[in-house]
């Protein structure tokens, strides 16, 4: 098992992991997180899942979810 020393490779890890191919709320995805033993700020968090390119936010404001915007990631997000 790969280990994320930051939240951004923490997510990449799980989208590898399919767990974004369904869409998931934030507690949805703080919990996964969990209890792979990340505990990362909420405010870190929410900074990571807005500016994430492998990820579309779906929802209005208090109950956005996000889903992988492919079907599965690869690579990098340099195309590597």
């Amino acid at each position: 098992m790969k280990i994320a020393m930051k939240a951004p490779d923490a997510l990449k890890i799980h989208c590898k992991d399919k767990v974004f191919l369904k869409p998931k709320d934030v507690n949805a995805i703080k919990t996964e997180l969990e209890k792979r033993r990340y505990n990362f700020t909420d405010k870190n968090l929410m900074i990571v899942l807005k500016s994430s390119k492998f990820l579309t936010r779906k929802g209005q404001a208090g109950t956005y979810s996000y889903v992988q915007r492919y079907p599965s990631i690869g690579h990098d997000e340099n195309g590597k």
